[in-house]
């Protein structure tokens, strides 16, 4: 037979729960715009019923009601929307990086435009089509020089400014690093966390949301897979456990993080002296560059440089500088062949017009004026034919040289193509490269940010909702005290107005 009691304690348990449930609901409302913080629910379920099996009662369960508990407080998150949006995050953190390294290198080419390498260009042509046309006059000749000089600076400013933006690309990348092994080392501690809490038979929910915003940090860089193991007997079913992370290669997963053991296998870079990327260790394994997965990482390696399975540098930047070099070195040596093959105003034999480049590394860095022609640009060799006369009124060499636009032949993809062919290519493959990384980075960022939506949708605070839960809770919390009211009436009725006949 059940307590005369039993109808307070049940009443108890009652408000025991609903008070519960508003504590989570204000704990909800607090937290409504902390960043990775996911919305809470208290799993009520129905105490055991009287009377409870025993030996000296039923096996079965008993047919009283004993109330309510609260059981566990539990997050609302959905792990395949999780998923998915660390699988765009890695795309946007890939194309992102690309996309800045590609806006960086536009900027500074600053093609079409009248400051350009190419208007520079035409600006050094039509001084030299000034001088085949009046090669007797000292004006139009320094006039050359001048556009000869803007030709190597604009060749050294951008071959610089390229140089500039990788060695900061270099440095981005190796703090990309720092901050992987970083989000590592902080995912271990917190598992750590998790591992001595969840045997007690609770449920670490703050530390999961910062297991999952660490996660959610790390697959901007890196693509993961996450494994979760029970962190023991006694945690309760809706436990997590801890987590192994992953990296996802070509040849195969990588740990990154273990578990169980507490391990965490930090990423390193081997560089060469230019800081190009030649290895990657992780863990006792090294990865080719080239194989890395996709990632912000990846995108930084690809866009600083770094040496490829052939042995060849490789990479956005590095690139661009070596055909700018390339272009240099061309336009230098066929100029001065040229030159040499001229006559000067006083009837000399022509000279080298630039100092000579005897290497393409560093050739567009390296174009100088020589001193006899800066110094008297009569010894330009605007003239043709031979040595020793006078070839005042003579500019066929001069016009010669105005057509090295088409005349200089540079190798591009298994063929000879003129300096303006080749120039327009390399512009117009950036181009290309810049739109399809923006494009993608857009694509991205639109499936990243429906994929959150969703995931926002579920997990995230809702004021309205909680406020309706709450109204909810309260009136239950209500109903129960009010069930104690009648109860304490009813044995006020029991213990003060029964056996009073005959006071």
């Amino acid at each position: 037979m059940s307590s005369t009691f039993h109808g307070l304690q049940v009443a108890k348990r009652g408000m025991d729960a609903q008070q519960a449930a508003l504590y989570t609901i204000g704990h909800n409302v607090s937290n409504a715009n902390t960043p990775g913080y996911t919305r809470q629910r208290v799993s009520l379920e129905t105490f055991p019923a009287y009377p409870a099996p025993g030996m000296n009662q039923a096996g079965t369960a008993g047919q009283i009601g004993m109330g309510v508990e609260a059981s566990t407080v539990e997050r609302i998150r959905d792990t395949f929307l999780d998923t998915q949006y660390r699988d765009e995050t890695i795309k946007v953190g890939y194309w992102d990086a690309r996309a800045g390294a590609l806006e960086k290198m536009e900027e500074i080419m600053n093609e079409p435009t009248e400051d350009g390498l190419s208007a520079v260009f035409n600006q050094f042509f039509e001084s030299i089509q000034d001088v085949a046309s009046h090669p007797s006059e000292a004006g139009s000749r320094s006039v050359m020089i001048e556009r000869a000089e803007a030709v190597g600076n604009t060749f050294s400013y951008l071959s610089t400014s390229l140089k500039t933006i990788q060695g900061d690309l270099q440095k981005e990348r190796d703090v990309a690093v720092t901050q992987v092994n970083s989000l590592l080392e902080q995912m271990n501690n917190v598992n750590q966390q998790i591992q001595n809490v969840e045997p007690n038979g609770y449920l670490p929910n703050d530390l999961y949301d910062e297991r999952d915003r660490l996660l959610d940090e790390l697959s901007k860089f890196i693509p993961v897979s996450v494994e979760y193991t029970k962190s023991g007997e006694n945690a309760s079913a809706p436990s997590e456990g801890v987590v192994t992370v992953q990296l996802q290669t070509s040849r195969g997963p990588i740990t990154l993080l273990d578990g169980q053991n507490h391990q965490v296998n930090a990423i390193s870079l081997k560089t060469n002296q230019d800081s190009y990327v030649t290895e990657i260790h992780i863990g006792g394994q090294s990865r080719n560059p080239e194989l890395f997965p996709q990632g912000k990482l990846k995108g930084l390696i690809e866009a600083s440089g770094y040496i490829d399975s052939s042995g060849d540098k490789t990479g956005v930047y590095a690139s661009m500088i070596d055909h700018l070099d390339e272009m240099a070195y061309e336009f230098v040596n066929w100029f001065n062949d040229k030159h040499q093959q001229g006559v000067t105003l006083e009837g000399n034999k022509g000279i080298s017009f630039f100092n000579d480049v005897s290497q393409k590394e560093g050739a567009a860095t390296g174009i100088v004026i020589a001193d006899k022609i800066k110094q008297n640009t009569n010894n330009i060799a605007a003239a043709s034919g031979a040595a020793g006369t006078d070839r005042q009124g003579d500019g066929q060499n001069a016009q010669l040289l105005s057509q090295f636009r088409q005349n200089v032949l540079i190798n591009s993809g298994n063929q000879d193509v003129s300096l303006d062919g080749f120039y327009q290519s390399i512009i117009g493959q950036m181009s290309v490269d810049a739109q399809q990384a923006n494009r993608l980075k857009s694509n991205s960022e639109t499936l990243q940010g429906a994929v959150e939506q969703r995931r926002q949708s579920t997990s995230a605070v809702s004021l309205d909702e909680e406020m309706t839960n709450m109204i909810q809770f309260q009136h239950a919390y209500n109903a129960s005290a009010r069930m104690i009211t009648m109860i304490d009436e009813m044995l006020d009725k029991i213990v003060n107005g029964l056996g009073t006949g005959g006071r």
